[in-house]
């Protein structure tokens, strides 16, 4: 992948995140009366600015896009004309300003909402909720009993129509470290219940998948290696190779599936390979040169070229999730839920020291998440969308001055003692939020580079 593969998925989503958080704030402010002077998405050197309305707001497009603002009238950040107090953010009421202030965040869940709700009511084609077990000889899966080709139902009663329902739910499971049971669907049809005890397992590893740590991935039917599409220009088709060729060796190593081939094009990359392959019944030999592509810090092979479509082996893989409009929100609001309620758990565990602070993500890992998302296509980059969508506004809810949580925090107190909070006091906590704040990208970008480093 290049850089404008993850470059520019990121930089849309980041914007669109932006505009809409920032929205939630300008909407509400106008809405109470209050006067806005400029609606920024970035910061920094403006790029593109403007000036509309009656009050001549200025929207602005800056440089640097890692945030945005709306600065709204404030006597305590400048002089205001007598005519326009009434419309000053700091003469409104309380609960104005905290309205105003919390409307960013509620934006993004809002945002959210929206967006599990088009793909729950259009539909999305899912994994089927199979299981498959990794090689760790011991794991939960296992000593639970978890056999090859076992369908789930139910998780806690709860039930599964996909492999992303059945994730979600073990990982909120894994989480509260408790047993769990799984009512199951055997290979041989049979219904039985597999109790999964997750009380000794570890999640203070960021750097494999917690549901392969309990022993579980899902299932894939063994895939024939031939050609589908093929990529115009690219090393496969540079080669000779053509839709419905059959890859039968590698560099004298026999190939019986796909992922075998994948496999082995991966671990060479810019290596001529000689390749076996049956067209018409007839082998001929190729050699193809894998191109050099890098994902987290590694490089890997690729030729551009992939599987032929065999309906039968999708239909065991996959299947269509759809559900109408109102039951469609209603997950859609249950999914916006639960995820804030997971993200506000491990936030809380890295506080207390069950979960490392390797797990917080920088810029540079969530526009690998935009691109890999974007590589999948439409459904599944909305959906990364809503998920960091939730995950800006639990972020900005924190009661970390500087953040909107912080704000919120001091109209709270404000309402509790009738009176505001000191301008002495919330100057010492604007201090000590960006030093919290500074922190918090520190770690971040320092597991990004660690990332990187690391592979």
């Amino acid at each position: 992948m290049n850089l404008l593969e993850y470059l520019i998925p990121f930089v849309l989503a980041l914007g669109v995140l932006i505009f809409i958080h920032e929205l939630g704030h300008y909407l509400v402010a106008r809405w109470c009366g209050v006067k806005v002077l400029r609606f920024s998405v970035g910061f920094g050197q403006p790029l593109l600015k403007w000036s509309v309305g009656r009050d001549r707001t200025e929207w602005v497009l800056a440089a640097f896009p890692l945030g945005g603002y709306v600065k709204m009238l404030d006597e305590r950040e400048g002089d205001v004309a007598a005519g326009d107090l009434p419309r000053s953010f700091n003469r409104q009421s309380v609960w104005r300003r905290f309205a105003i202030v919390s409307a960013g965040p509620l934006a993004n869940f809002l945002l959210a909402i929206v967006l599990y709700w088009g793909l729950f009511s259009t539909g999305t084609e899912e994994l089927r909720p199979r299981l498959a077990l990794t090689e760790t000889e011991q794991s939960v899966a296992r000593e639970a009993g978890v056999r090859e080709g076992d369908t789930v139902l139910s998780v806690d009663g709860e039930g599964v129509r996909s492999w992303t329902d059945l994730r979600w739910l073990l990982l909120r499971e894994v989480l509260d470290r408790g047993q769990t049971q799984i009512h199951v669907r055997t290979a041989e049809q049979v219904e039985t219940i597999r109790t999964l005890d997750f009380r000794q397992v570890s999640i203070d590893d960021p750097d494999t998948d917690l549901i392969e740590r309990i022993g579980l991935r899902p299932w894939r039917p063994v895939i024939p290696p031939i050609a589908g599409r093929i990529l115009d220009g690219g090393p496969a088709d540079r080669a000779g190779l053509r839709e419905g060729d059959r890859i039968v060796a590698v560099e004298g190593r026999d190939i019986a599936s796909w992922s075998a081939l994948v496999a082995t094009i991966r671990e060479r990359p810019g290596e001529p390979l000689a390749t076996r392959v049956e067209r018409d019944g007839t082998q001929l030999e190729l050699t193809v040169v894998p191109e050099v592509t890098e994902e987290g810090g590694q490089r890997f092979g690729r030729i551009g070229i992939g599987a032929a479509d065999v309906p039968e082996l999708r239909e065991q893989m996959f299947t269509t999730v759809r559900y109408g409009p109102v039951e469609g929100l209603t997950r859609a609001i249950g999914k916006t839920w639960d995820t804030s309620v997971l993200t506000l758990k491990m936030i809380g565990r890295m506080f207390t020291g069950d979960v490392s602070w390797k797990n917080l993500s920088g810029p540079v890992t969530i526009a690998d998440y935009a691109g890999q998302s974007a590589r999948l296509g439409l459904a599944h980059y909305l959906g990364f969308v809503a998920l960091i969508s939730i995950s800006l506004g639990v972020l900005n809810l924190l009661p970390i001055p500087v953040l909107d949580g912080g704000h919120l925090l001091y109209y709270v107190v404000e309402i509790l003692k009738g009176s505001p909070v000191s301008e002495r006091t919330m100057q010492i906590g604007q201090q000590a939020g960006l030093v919290v704040l500074a922190m918090l990208m520190t770690f971040a970008f320092y597991n990004d580079i660690m990332r990187l480093i690391s592979g």
